[in-house]
């Protein structure tokens, strides 16, 4: 392997150990949002409250189009994914309602 090769290799290896990191990071992170968010759906359930709170999912996605333009991410994937974290929610506090 020629020493450009091998450099690139080791760059390759590094980036790759930061994606690891930064997987495992986010995991962690969305358990822990979704005990909350669990939290959240016990407590509306118990107060007969609705599972979804359309006016707050709104300003949520539009807080994080704009977490995503400063962090310089697409604005459509974040807005996509959050979309994702927030029909999940609502599926769980659905199944605390019934």
């Amino acid at each position: 392997m020629t020493d450009a090769a091998t450099r690139a290799a080791d760059l390759l290896a590094d980036h790759r150990a930061s994606i690891d990191r930064l997987d495992a990071i986010l995991v962690y992170t969305l358990a822990e949002r979704f005990k909350h968010t669990q939290s959240v759906g016990r407590l509306k359930a118990d107060h007969d409250l609705p599972p979804s709170d359309p006016t707050r999912e709104a300003h949520q996605i539009e807080r994080l189009e704009r977490l995503a333009r400063e962090a310089e991410l697409d604005p459509e994937f974040a807005r996509k994914f959050l979309n994702f974290v927030i029909a999940e929610v609502i599926r769980h506090h659905e199944r605390y309602q019934s």
